[in-house]
């Protein structure tokens, strides 16, 4: 029996992602996205409060990129979402992680987190409760050698990318592989009725 718990936002898991602008002068600002997803191969889009530090940094110029949270970065990237920049003014030197300037967009790339999209601006738009969403092209995406295989494929076991879940405000580890996608449910294809 199933018992009814409501409107939620029960949609899981999430990727916890870190995303880096730079404010108008330059400074490097990163926070914890609690909600956003891909919305096409190669746009992102991202639903934030319009008070965030992120969001001004937005409306000012800034580009953006979202670096994947991992295990060993798992503590950074929670105080990430801790700490404000509006009030935090040292907070991305307070992390003592390094940051670089992309090479494809106006945004900073946050050097230890092993694997990060680099995305251009798209358009945005703001909702009666203020929530801010902002689409992004995704015109790179960088990946550290250490986690790809031969074949330049992603090594998920030496990534090792945590997830968010909002049932229980909890990080989790990715698991094993379950199956190949598009390729498990083939035995339903055969069925006769």
């Amino acid at each position: 029996m199933k018992k009814e718990l409501g409107a939620k936002g029960y949609l899981f898991p999430m990727p916890v992602a870190m995303i880096a602008t730079y404010d108008p002068e330059g400074k490097v600002d990163v926070m914890n996205m609690a909600w956003g997803t891909l919305c096409d191969t190669n746009m992102v889009v991202c639903n934030l409060t319009s008070s965030h530090k992120t969001v001004k940094n937005m409306k000012a110029g800034s580009d953006f990129t979202i670096a994947l949270a991992t295990k060993p970065l798992l503590e950074v990237s929670d105080y990430f979402g801790l700490a404000s920049g509006n009030v935090v003014k040292d907070k991305f030197e307070r992390s003592g992680l390094h940051a670089i300037p992309s090479k494809h967009v106006k945004a900073p790339v946050i050097e230890e987190y092993p694997l990060t999209l680099e995305c251009r601006f798209h358009k945005d738009y703001t909702d009666e409760e203020g929530n801010y969403m902002v689409y992004g092209e995704i015109v790179n995406v960088l990946a550290d050698e250490s986690i790809l295989k031969e074949d330049g494929s992603i090594d998920f076991a030496a990534w090792q990318p945590i997830l968010f879940s909002q049932i229980d405000n909890a990080y989790y580890e990715v698991g094993p592989k379950a199956s190949a996608a598009f390729s498990a449910g083939k035995i339903y294809l055969q069925k006769k009725h």
